[in-house]
């Protein structure tokens, strides 16, 4: 279920509200370009800034469009487990495959508070948790130990690996055999080799069959064929971070004639300075320009 490429897709916003037709349209794109699998209203799909009607629809709209051609990870995390707990419930009642959730943020739950938080969302739905690790984002991080303690349920079945220490992967699947998926573009041929399954991806919204072929390759063990196209496409994995995330990758898919709308306040367009890197860099990477 949780193997290859999995697109983290943007929210289109058109006027300060969703864009339907868009979202449905990159929904499309993802699928035509053989992507494995949707991550809706995670980080790239700016869900602190949804409310919950929002969050919900956004979730109904890609089960739909995706109509069981690729599995639908939902975002559905919470800093509070109330919140968490009611969106993974309409996750369930939407027909979403899986769930991603969140490490609870800004309230820095400790290594027991973040068990309990976890293990009262898989005893109370029953579809599978994909945990997200990210502490960049959250300012807390999620030990190996606490992994693989929480692997012990049956509903907690892999980790979105995002602290950007590989060291993590090791530790996790010394441990455990939860299945674990990179949270880094720039990561996923390291942590592939480590043993990961693919990547949950924000370049992917560009370029789906560029990504799915790095995650391929991986698989069947041709690492030599995945460093080359990671290689190539690393300088604009980089540079679409340069202003933050999904800050780099709307102004990508603007020039590529994807525009998916304006960004979400306190987020903001990409300086002038980090827009002409992104598309320096997309030439370089031969990506599309005005598709």
């Amino acid at each position: 279920m949780f193997s290859g490429a999995f697109t983290a897709i943007t929210t289109p916003f058109r006027e300060g509200r969703l864009d339907e037709a868009r979202l449905r349209e990159q929904i499309e794109f993802q699928i035509k370009g053989g992507i494995d699998g949707l991550v809706p209203v995670g980080t790239t799909g700016e869900s602190p800034t949804l409310d919950f009607a929002e969050h919900e629809r956004v979730i109904a709209v890609t089960v739909e469009v995706a109509g069981g051609r690729v599995p639908v990870v939902a975002g559905t995390g919470g800093n509070a487990t109330s919140e968490a707990l009611e969106l993974h419930q309409f996750a369930k009642k939407a027909g979403a495959t899986a769930c991603l959730s969140v490490n609870p943020y800004y309230n820095k739950p400790s290594q027991e508070g973040l068990y309990r938080h976890f293990m009262t969302l898989a005893d109370r739905v029953d579809l599978p948790i994909v945990l997200y690790n990210i502490p960049g984002r959250t300012g807390i991080t999620m030990t190996p130990q606490t992994v693989a303690r929480l692997n012990a349920h049956p509903n907690i079945v892999a980790i979105k690996e995002a602290t950007g220490i590989p060291d993590m992967t090791s530790e996790i699947l010394s441990l455990c055999d939860i299945t674990v998926i990179s949270g880094d573009d720039s990561l996923t041929v390291p942590l592939m080799a480590l043993g990961a399954s693919g990547v949950i991806s924000v370049l992917s919204n560009l370029l789906p069959a560029k990504v799915k072929a790095i995650t391929k390759h991986c698989l069947e063990g041709r690492f030599a064929e995945a460093r080359a196209i990671h290689l190539k496409l690393f300088p604009l994995i980089k540079s679409i971070f340069l202003d933050g995330n999904p800050v780099g990758i709307k102004h990508a898919m603007k020039v590529a004639g994807m525009d998916s709308g304006e960004l979400r306040l306190p987020l903001w367009e990409a300086s002038e300075a980090t827009k002409k890197t992104i598309e320096e860099c997309m030439k370089s990477a031969g990506a599309p320009f005005g598709v």
